[in-house]
This record gives structure tokens, sequence and C-alpha cells, in this order.
């Protein structure tokens, strides 16, 4: 059984979270901290390109010294801390030490994400007072303020939970994201932070994150540019006291693919320019990933996008781009409908539909 519940990050018992402001932006909150009691096993997903910024490398830094296990995240908004050389890796490794001192935990607990301006300075001064005021007035009611905390140009909050019902017992899933601009399959500029009170094994925990974002994350599009700050972080504390085992493990998937969907859809609404939400379905193809390549074309396609835009239903131009998509395709075969109406089939044109 799963169910939605009005909430965030800090549904999951034993998370608390807090967003402030500390002028990295010229207005509005900029400085999130979520927190684990007890420390959480984690895992990651991060961006494929390779400009890699500097909490990109901090953080998987952190993972691997930390056997996965996290205590908390710390995160700005208003600067990237991108394309900033031994300068951002440092000032990375300092929003660590300064999160670390004020919770009393190992420096390699604390995770590290920035997002917004690529080839600015982070100003140490501001993130130190931010994260002290984070320390301060860190809750379980301070979902809300860390979701409006990470964004950049997002004209809204995005914010998710679940409840969820396993053989194992009862647990809860929630998260929270953001992304407007830069946004493209393979991560992009795009940050999601996802809790659970379950008791989820590392080995478990990379697992189902890399299959709820593989249909989620992983397959959505606003301009088709990966960035360089991506990142998806899961932590699962297990507070609930229920363990997540074989065969509790498909809940606990569905559930953190509950959750990521809902965030998905969101960051795709909430895109820089964007009008309209479109979900391009390819069958028929050889293998999965082909029908991947070809969907993820007709989606970054230009022509296809000011089609949508403008509503006309210009099957053409998706043909075309199916044609051209680098898998194998047969003209011959080829079905296209929208919004359920069927244009074109069989090389037969049904122009008065």
């Amino acid at each position: 059984m799963l169910e939605r519940i009005p909430s965030g990050i800090t549904a999951p018992a034993g998370f608390r979270a807090a967003g402030v402001a500390c002028g990295i932006k010229a207005s509005g909150l900029d400085l999130a901290l979520l927190v684990s009691t007890p420390p959480a096993r984690s895992a990651g997903i991060f961006t494929t390109n390779l400009a890699v910024a500097a909490p990109v490398t901090v953080t998987r830094e952190h993972l691997r010294r930390s056997d996965a296990t996290t205590a908390a995240v710390v995160v700005n908004s208003g600067c990237a801390n991108a394309c900033t050389g031994e300068r951002g890796l440092a000032d990375a490794r300092d929003m660590a030490v300064t999160t670390a001192g004020l919770l009393g935990c190992p420096v390699e607990q604390v995770l590290v994400s920035s997002t917004g301006v690529i080839g600015a300075y982070l100003e140490r001064d501001k993130l130190r007072q931010g994260i002290g005021a984070a320390a301060e007035s860190l809750g379980p009611d301070g979902h809300a303020a860390a979701a409006e905390a990470i964004m950049t140009t997002d004209p809204w909050p995005k914010e998710a939970a679940v409840r969820a019902e396993a053989p194992s017992g009862r647990f809860h899933v929630g998260g929270i994201a953001k992304g407007a601009g830069m946004i493209e399959p393979n991560m992009a500029t795009m940050l999601a932070f996802l809790t659970t009170d379950a008791a989820v094994a590392p080995s478990f925990l990379r697992r189902a994150l890399r299959e709820a974002a593989d249909t989620t994350f992983n397959a959505i599009t606003v301009d088709g540019e990966p960035s360089t700050n991506d990142m998806v972080l899961a932590l699962a504390n297990g507070c609930s006291g229920t363990t997540i085992d074989d065969a509790s493990y498909p809940a606990f998937v569905e559930a953190l693919h509950a959750v990521c969907h809902e965030l998905a859809l969101a960051v795709v609404k909430g895109g820089e320019g964007a009008t309209k939400l479109v979900s391009v379905g390819v069958t028929g193809a050889h293998t999965e990933a082909e029908a991947r390549q070809a969907a993820r074309a007709i989606a970054n396609s230009p022509l296809v996008k000011t089609a949508v835009h403008g509503e006309d239903p210009n099957w053409g131009r998706i043909v075309a781009v199916a044609g051209r998509a680098g898998v194998r395709f047969d003209l011959g075969r080829a079905r296209v409908a929208v919004g359920g109406v069927e244009l074109f089939r069989d090389e037969r044109i049904f122009s008065d539909r």
C-alpha cells in the first residue's frame, strides 16, 4: 500500500531540515541543511559531465571515506562552485568542516552540494554564518524551507512524500528537488535529495536509487543540456524499524519511484520557458536502449518542441527525427499518434483526423 502524504524530506522519522538566507543570492533563502539522527546509509548518482563541480568531487570522496554513512547534507544555491579550481575544492571542503563542527560528526559524514552560476566563487563568511543559522533552526517542520532554499530559477519549491507498507513493516520516503534550466537525461542542473526511515543496506539502496532514477530523473529533458553539479542523494536511517530485505525490496522501489516520479515531473513543469508537459513513448524498438535513444531524440528536437509549443500536430517532424535518431527504423511500419489520435500509420496519412 502506498499513500501520498503532505510533506517532504522530513516525513521519514529521524530527519530534520532547515532553510535560511545567508546572502549568496540577492534575495530569498539560499542555504539548506538536512540532518539524520542517527547517521544514515547513503547512495548517490552524479552528473556525467566531465566538467565536474567541486561539491560533486567532495561528496564522492566523502561517500567513499565514510563507507556510505551520512549525518548531514548541506546545500547552497546562487553559486555553483563549478570551474573554480583548487579554491573551489577548498570552499566545498570548508562547508563540510563547518557543518561537522557544529553537529559534532566526522567531516566525511557531511555531503555538500551547490547550484547556481558557474564560474563564481563562494563567500566562506556568508556560508559559515548560514550553516550556523541553519543548524540552530533545524526541525521536522523545516522541509518546506529547505525545498525553497535549493531553488535557483525554479518557479516554485518541489517536494513529495509517501507512506508505504512492506512485508517487513511500514516506512516513509520523502524528497525535495530543484531544476529549471540545463535539464537533460543522465543528470543535468538538477539536485534531488531523498530520505527514508527504512533500514536499507547500501547495496540495496544504490540498486533501488538507480532503478527509480532510470525512469524518472534520467528520463526527462527540458533543453537537452547536461550540467556540472547534478546529483541525486538517498539517505536511509532505519528509524522506522522496518528493514528492507529481498521480500520488501519491490515495495521500497515502488515508494522511492513514486517520490522520484513526482519530483521529476515537477522539474519539467517548472522548466525555464516551459509551457507544455509532454510524454514521448516509443514501442516496437529492437531493444529498450534503442527505444530510449529514439524517444530522447524526439523530445530534444527543436522542431518537435516548436510544433508542440504552437499546438500544431506536425507528425512529419516526429517521423523525421525518429528516422535520423541512429536506431533501426522501418518507415513502412511506423505509426504516430498525438494525444491518442492516430495521424500516420504504414505510410498512410489520416488527414481527416
